[in-house]
């Protein structure tokens, strides 16, 4: 049996929204803040996607493990892409000559020498990046708390998406808490017969056969789950034609003002990236 995230209704500003507004709205503020790596302008929309997170009325034990989650994938990304690599067609411009720190490594064995240069234009990007992932993960972490999931199937259908793809996405929205209350069942039952995770301990590899008995019934009970939905819907010749569905969503005037205000904001962050705006940005008081 498939299950969803954690929703209540909170009657709060945001679920007065038809949720197809809100999806368009949030599409239309990502390809904005995508468009800037000046962090003047993304602190904008991070001010506005935080408040759109205070007005969800989300509370942090609601959300905590998602924000886990985004605050380790960003660590990741600022440390190793940023200060490390420099990778990516950022890497040019954030690669300066004004030297914060500076220092080589050499690898006894092979004799590879690694210099490692910190410059201003790093960290000032590894900020702006910072930034930038905190205004797009508030953009995004309230819909899957703050949306009913019996409308995740009609509001995708009635975005204009066909509906062999609108109910692939409304199993998708329903796959991540499904896997955890597996990972939670099955955790329960090897203690039951007296497995204690948390005595695993050993280098990398063997932690990883440890975790075997977890890892493995999970996979194999996702993949099978996924052949018996699409032989139930192959069955019911689902896609064929034209379905209904049981949630009857219509627009509002607010959500039409909703779409507007997204539109006016990738209109005008365009304008601006065409005329320069948008480019890596660091303050001068910061070079010496």
């Amino acid at each position: 049996m498939i299950v969803s995230f954690n929703y209540r209704n909170r009657s709060s500003l945001l679920e007065r929204f038809d949720p197809r507004a809100r999806w368009f709205f949030s599409i239309l503020v990502l390809f904005s803040i995508t468009l800037f790596w000046d962090i003047r302008f993304l602190l904008f929309f991070l001010v506005l996607t935080l408040g759109q997170y205070a007005l969800a009325r989300l509370t942090w034990r609601e959300t905590r493990r998602a924000w886990m989650f985004v605050i380790f994938l960003m660590s990741m990304m600022v440390i190793v892409n940023t200060l490390f690599t420099s990778s990516g067609a950022i890497g040019a411009v954030m690669r300066g000559t004004h030297t914060v720190v500076q220092f080589k490594i050499t690898i006894p064995v092979v004799g590879w020498v690694y210099h490692f240069n910190l410059t201003v234009e790093r960290l000032w990007f590894a900020l702006t990046q910072v930034v930038r992932i905190l205004s797009i993960s508030a953009l995004f972490i309230v819909i899957p708390f703050t949306m009913d999931p019996r409308q995740y199937g009609a509001t995708f259908r009635g975005m204009g998406i066909p509906d062999r793809l609108a109910y692939t996405l409304d199993l998708a929205f329903r796959f991540v808490p499904t896997l955890g209350r597996d990972f939670q069942v099955t955790l329960d039952a090897q203690r039951a017969r007296g497995y204690e995770v948390e005595k695993v301990e050993g280098g990398l590899f063997a932690q990883i056969r440890k975790m075997a008995p977890l890892v493995v019934p999970v996979t194999m009970n996702a993949i099978l789950s996924g052949e018996d939905y699409a032989n139930a819907m192959d069955l019911r010749c689902f896609g064929l034609h034209q379905r209904t569905w049981i949630e009857h969503l219509q627009y509002h005037r607010y959500d039409y003002v909703l779409i507007g205000f997204g539109v006016l904001l990738l209109g005008g962050s365009i304008v601006l990236s065409l005329f320069g705006y948008s480019d890596f940005w660091v303050p001068a008081a910061l070079i010496p």
